[in-house]
């Protein structure tokens, strides 16, 4: 029997799939492939691992600090509470990111080595059972102190993807030695990996032994090794958050799995030992399982289902007299008539419309976005909080309109605000405010005043969202006019201006 310990890295920002996928709502919680978000798909995918031969521990996420409710909230959704989520201060990539989940499950395995199956959050695969089938055998493999990756089979002549280099192991699904791995290469290098059957697209899926992991981590990179490990001792608890050291975190360099490890052991074998003396290998298991990393909106293409032209839509499109066109709508209709080959993507708040062959540059536009110090880089309109939401609606000189709901049982801090004052009407469920000294039950159509300087705080009470529309008056409404006196989700007195 294997002991597993599934680590989904959910940390990436997804630039490219802008505006859909933003800084503070990457694109691993968004649903682009089925009703589940992708980082929803990649926990159950390998919870679905469990078997006669495979026990499956609680999964490790490591993520981002500002996205922990969300990440809590999905995971509740899926029915996983047992979840332990490492929350990075600041990103430092994969190499950080494993170390931390590599210490955390030795920590909580008490002394045993259990084998870490580790995948990126932002990932499709659209045939399960060949997926499981891939992973075992790469648990198979990793239980001997291997350490093993997944090599996508390519279909295209990709230059987008690192590749893989492996000895042909014959066998379509046989596990291979790794002899390098490869950078993005141009067309024509690409077209020639196509052709050899040496060569797999690089999914950045690894199975290996936590102890594996920090034994080459030492011997390769020891100042990243050290740096984590110093911010893991100075660590932080609570509930199901673990927080390493702000300041250690801070401190470790920037790296990932392949720079780090992976590339060091191909061209060094031999040269690490594990426990038992063995010198380590880097191993290949294929996975042709229909994968993609959705890295772009030509992937998201990629894998939707098309009609005869080869269009493919989402939400109210109509699409007349195109070929091979995406139509991505979430607010609104959009029509599209004589197009070829284009992305256009609406959210409330903008609109994408990019030639599909050159959907890989859509985070030129977003690095724009943010030397402008612009809000769409960051935010959706609708701006998800951990007791629900709010979606500017509208706004003018001296004015915003809100819609507002909060979670049933949530409860939004004790505040105040120093440049406008509120007026809060239900629109359905029940709040229960505090206003000054006051408290009161307000019902659908109730509303109330929250002056300038007072107070205040919503609740709600019942057992269905509540739903409100807030009208903001005053000289300034941003959002880091909040002065936080209590908080329930222990967030700071001031929020940052979003």
């Amino acid at each position: 029997m294997h002991s597993i310990v599934p680590v989904i890295l959910a940390g990436g920002s997804g630039t490219r799939l802008w505006p859909l996928s933003r800084a503070l709502y990457p694109k691993q919680f968004l649903a682009l492939s089925g009703p589940q978000t992708l980082f929803q798909q990649a926990v159950m995918r390998l919870a679905a691992l469990a078997g006669d031969a495979v026990e499956v521990g609680a999964a490790l996420v490591v993520g981002n600090e500002e996205h922990r409710f969300m990440v809590l909230d999905q995971l509740r959704e899926i029915g996983i509470h047992d979840a332990t989520l490492l929350l990075e201060p600041t990103g430092r990539n994969t190499a950080p990111a494993l170390t931390l989940a590599a210490l955390a499950a030795r920590t909580n395995a008490g002394g045993d080595d259990p084998i870490l199956v580790v995948t990126p959050a932002d990932q499709t695969v659209v045939d399960a059972p060949a997926f499981t089938v891939a992973l075992r055998a790469a648990i198979e493999a990793a239980a001997d102190g291997s350490l093993v990756t997944l090599g996508v089979p390519p279909t295209r002549p990709e230059t987008g993807f690192g590749y893989i280099h492996s000895g042909d192991g014959g066998d379509a699904g046989a596990v291979r030695t790794v002899q390098s791995f490869v950078e993005k290469p141009d067309l024509a290098t690409a077209e020639r990996y196509l052709a050899d059957r040496a060569y797999a697209w690089n999914s950045g899926m690894f199975v290996l032994r936590a102890s594996v992991w920090l034994a080459a981590l030492e011997r390769f990179r020891p100042d990243i090794a050290s740096a984590t490990a110093a911010a893991w001792v100075a660590r932080s608890s609570d509930a199901s958050f673990v927080r390493p050291d702000k300041a250690a975190f801070a401190a470790i360099p920037s790296e990932s799995i392949d720079y780090a490890v992976m590339e060091p052991c191909c061209s060094n074998k031999g040269a690490v030992s594990s426990g038992n003396g063995a010198g380590f290998a880097v191993k290949m298991v294929p996975l042709d399982a229909g994968w993609s990393d959705l890295g772009a909106w030509d992937a998201v293409w990629q894998v939707s289902e098309r009609d005869a032209s080869g269009n493919a839509s989402r939400g109210d499109a109509i699409i007349e007299n195109s070929r091979n066109t995406l139509v991505h709508a979430t607010s609104r209709l959009v029509s599209v008539v004589g197009l070829d080959n284009v992305v256009v993507v609406e959210t409330p708040d903008a609109v994408l419309v990019a030639d599909r062959d050159r959907s890989q540059d859509v985070k030129q536009i977003v690095a724009q976005l943010q030397r402008a110090s612009r809000s769409e880089a960051t935010l959706h309109r609708r701006v998800h909080r951990p007791w629900g939401w709010y979606d500017s609606i509208d706004h003018g000189p001296r004015f915003q309109v809100k819609r507002i709901l909060v979670k049933p049982g949530a409860t939004l801090s004790l505040q105040m605000h120093h440049h406008r004052a509120e007026h809060w009407i239900v629109v359905s469920g029940t709040a229960q405010v505090t206003c000054g000294d006051k408290k009161l039950l307000l019902t659908e159509n109730q509303s109330t005043y929250i002056s300038l300087g007072e107070k205040h705080r919503l609740a709600n009470p019942g057992n269905i969202p509540l739903e409100i529309i807030e009208v903001q008056s005053g000289s300034y409404l941003g959002e880091d006019d909040i002065v936080r006196f209590e908080d329930t989700y222990g967030r700071v007195a001031v929020e940052p201006k979003a």
